[in-house]
């Protein structure tokens, strides 16, 4: 690894730890509500190593509470993680050229805050060559992974000594919050969340979650319009100039 290489690994870690606070009560959350859901410790780990992904997570372990049909677990989970598709979409453009091992293991690591903040330093620096920008990735997973693991152990072996009362839900709203409101640079970026905000809250009754991916959809659509429009808008500008 060359010395930039392992810079761009170490700023990634610094842009990572942070999100440690965020998702480690969310982590927690999902092993306290595994065990009253009645996994082990042993699967309520094995759920977040495999899955990491906590919106899907909860919404399957609610759903196994309700004693839903196995089909509608698993169809829930992935239109609720399908986001995922559209961030591997666009990650494929800087990591496309990685070996399996390596495009595999993004993949793996693939989570909101690896992505968020991983294609922002992209889109921001695009002299970074390939191995620079998958140092960064895995310098940003480093602390959180990890963290992510153990506050699950933590909440499965806590298990029902947590009060119901205690308000540890909180993190969810938190996490996106802290991920979105940074990369709001422009009009199409707020144009694209407050249409996906909107739309998500009217399109809730919706069965198995498919109301948040239309809504997302057509905030990308809005956002790409009005990019569109701006850039439109300013070509015009110049012709007239």
């Amino acid at each position: 690894m060359s010395t930039q290489t392992r810079t761009y690994f170490y700023q990634g870690i610094k842009v990572g730890w942070p999100f440690i606070f965020l998702i480690s009560p969310f982590a927690f959350l999902f092993g306290v509500v595994a065990m009253q859901a009645g996994l082990n410790v042993f699967e309520a780990l094995s759920f977040s190593v495999i899955v990491i992904a906590g919106a899907a997570q909860l919404t399957a372990i609610q759903l196994m509470q309700e004693n839903t049909h196995t089909f509608v677990i698993i169809f829930s989970g992935l239109a609720v993680n399908l986001r995922m598709a559209m961030y591997s979409a666009s990650m494929a453009v800087h990591m496309g050229k990685l070996p399996l091992w390596k495009r595999a293991l993004v993949a793996y690591l693939t989570v909101d805050q690896t992505y968020a903040v991983s294609i922002a330093k992209f889109e921001t620096e695009p002299e970074m060559s390939v191995a620079d920008k998958f140092a960064f990735y895995i310098g940003v997973a480093t602390p959180i992974l990890p963290l992510w693991y153990l506050a699950t152990l933590a909440g499965a072996w806590t298990g029902s000594a947590v009060p119901s009362t205690l308000p540890l839900d909180f993190a969810i709203p938190l996490t996106f919050i802290a991920i979105i409101t940074p990369m709001l640079r422009t009009l199409p970026h707020v144009i694209a969340a407050c249409t996906s905000v909107v739309l998500s809250l009217a399109l809730a009754f919706i069965p198995f979650n498919l109301g948040v991916i239309l809504a997302g959809i057509c905030a990308m659509i809005a956002g790409a319009a009005s990019e569109e429009f701006i850039k439109n808008k300013g070509r015009v500008r110049r012709e007239q100039t």
